[in-house]
């Protein structure tokens, strides 16, 4: 490699083949855009790491996450707040993997698996990503959808259709930097947290009472254990470990070992801190719904309204038990959490089609094409089925993202325990199996929810029974290969390595170190800021 930073330690991230955009990816800048942090031994630097987090966390406190929210609470007043604790502490470890994958390799989860498998597999992935990425927008659709009907009285079906000109207007915001887009979502992030603390003020929920329900584990009944395998499997999104490695990737950070390891520490904390929002969020959702459905004061409607209760049966019954400005508070939060889960759904899908296809679109060419796949069945839905019709639709999109979790946890956490992938910076045997032990659970827990469910559809007494033989062969047929795609997922080694060209032994750990007071950057990966910030002046490609 030529250039200014030749023979000085750094990582290259090269692979093998014909793939050319992989040995490729870096781009010769010299544009202020790019943020970078400065090469210095200081709690300061940990200012420079703010921002991905909050974008990561929105995928925890979106429309789907409150619906699941809403519905432990109404049945089982604070008994599952253990639950939500269990996976923010779950979600933090495995997001903090995923943003050492980018930290440390230069390349985000997509790259590594189009480099790592075969094309048919990476194929196959990159469809399972796509789905997962249009699952989890439909919730968004159809929250923003309700959102507007709560504050402007608009049809449902009128607001899915204004949520895609909505999120083109809020993506506008990327052309004043990828800095003021971070601050906007944290803005949003805080705007939701501002709203369910002002209901907590309103529903007064027993802190006694929560604070059992946060460390008393329970499960009373079977209705239980299906939500806390709902709760667990909105928790953790298969497109969130794409995201989160790519989202690192617009720091140019210093390469040495110290600076390394501090920027992993850094975007642990500074993940922690957003996800510590997003668990409040949750909570007080929770702690609202139970107050609310367990209060003595509700009439027979109201109490009707609990034991089915959706997102827009949500604010009718705060409005009626609260007061009309608890139901307008919690329409601004939806609304803020639909519109700041699709803008980073959008760059989710950004990253996953550049990662596995090597192929990269406008944003808003891309916001266009994955909001039209999830506004037609979010339209038909809603002028079919109502708003009953578009709610069902959201715990659907949910069951489709359990099933798609393990086709990007497996790859991460069999990626970030290679010292192939990793080098030096692999995790430790005791990281590796807690991690995976917790990996393993969250994909036990989804196969069970998957498989409970479609026990119950067959013999829910709705089909004849030829139908109901017929559907189980294939249904349990399709259960069969998937849990075969799992398993060769885990059980295949890791075969192309990460040229890590320096870091990797004493001396070159030495040299690092005697020069971590100089300029030694990692080249920036400008194809990945080019998605988040708008070129302003000719680049040049390295050869």
């Amino acid at each position: 490699m030529a250039g200014p930073t030749s023979g000085q330690p750094q990582f290259i991230a090269g692979t093998g083949g014909n793939r050319s955009f992989s040995n490729a990816p870096l781009i010769e800048n010299q544009d202020g855009d790019q943020i970078v942090v400065p090469d210095r031994t200081s709690w300061k630097n940990l200012f420079s790491y703010m921002g991905p987090g909050f974008l990561v966390s929105i995928a925890y406190i979106d429309p789907g996450n409150f619906e699941t929210d809403l519905q432990s609470g109404a049945e089982y007043k604070y008994e599952l707040l253990w639950i939500i604790l269990v996976a923010s502490c779950a979600a933090l470890i495995i997001q903090s993997l995923a943003a050492n994958l980018g930290v440390v390799t230069g390349k985000h989860l997509a790259e590594h698996c189009r480099n790592e498998y075969a094309k048919v597999p990476n194929f196959i992935l990159w469809v399972l990503a796509e789905i997962a990425i249009v699952a989890c927008d439909i919730p968004e659709v159809i929250g923003t959808a309700f959102a507007l009907n709560m504050l402007f009285k608009i049809p449902v079906w009128i607001g899915v259709l204004l949520t895609g000109l909505s999120t083109l207007i809020l993506l506008a915001l990327q052309q004043y930097g990828v800095r003021k887009l971070e601050f906007f979502i944290a803005f949003l992030v805080f705007t939701m947290a501002g709203c369910f603390f002002a209901e907590l003020g309103y529903a007064k929920p027993d802190a006694k009472e929560v604070l059992h329900g946060l460390f008393v584990p329970q499960l009373k009944g079977n209705g239980a254990t299906g939500l806390a395998i709902s709760l667990l499997g909105a928790m953790v999104m298969p497109h969130n470990l794409f995201l989160h490695s790519a989202l690192v990737l617009s720091r140019k950070i210093p390469r040495s070992v110290r600076c390394i390891k501090e920027a992993c520490r850094f975007y642990m904390i500074e993940s922690g801190f957003a996800l510590m929002v997003a668990f409040l969020i949750n909570v007080s959702v929770i702690s609202v719904s139970g107050a609310v459905c367990n209060s003595s004061n509700l009439n027979p409607e109201d109490k009707a309204s609990c034991e089915d209760l959706d997102l827009n049966k949500a604010s009718f019954l705060l409005r009626n038990v609260l007061g009309s400005w608890s139901s307008k508070l919690f329409a601004i939060a939806l609304l803020a959490s639909g519109q700041s889960s699709t803008i980073t759904g959008t760059y989710a899908g950004q990253y996953v089609m550049q990662g596995f296809l090597d192929l990269r679109l406008k944003p808003w060419l891309r916001n266009f094409l994955t909001r039209c796949l999830a506004i037609v069945p979010s339209l038909i839905v809603a002028l079919i089925g109502g708003s009953s019709g578009a709610g069902q639709l959201i715990i659907i999109a949910s069951m489709i993202l359990s099933f798609e979790l393990p086709f990007a946890l497996v790859p991460l956490l069999k990626f970030t325990s290679s010292k192939v992938k990793m080098g030096i910076y692999a995790n430790s045997t005791a990281i590796s199996v807690v991690t995976w032990i917790i990996g393993s659970l969250i994909m036990i827990i989804n196969v069970y929810y998957l498989a409970t469910s479609f026990i119950k559809f067959l013999f829910g007494g709705h089909l004849k029974l030829v139908e109901a033989i017929f559907l189980g062969i294939f249904g349990f047929s399709a259960l069969g290969v998937y849990l075969a795609g799992v398993a060769y997922l885990v059980f295949r080694k890791n075969k192309e390595a990460t040229h890590l060209l320096a870091l990797t032994t004493h001396e070159n750990q030495h040299t690092a170190n005697e020069r971590a007071n100089g300029s030694v950057y990692s080249l920036p990966r400008e194809d990945i800021a080019s998605m988040q910030l708008p070129p302003r002046r000719e680049t040049v490609d390295i050869d």
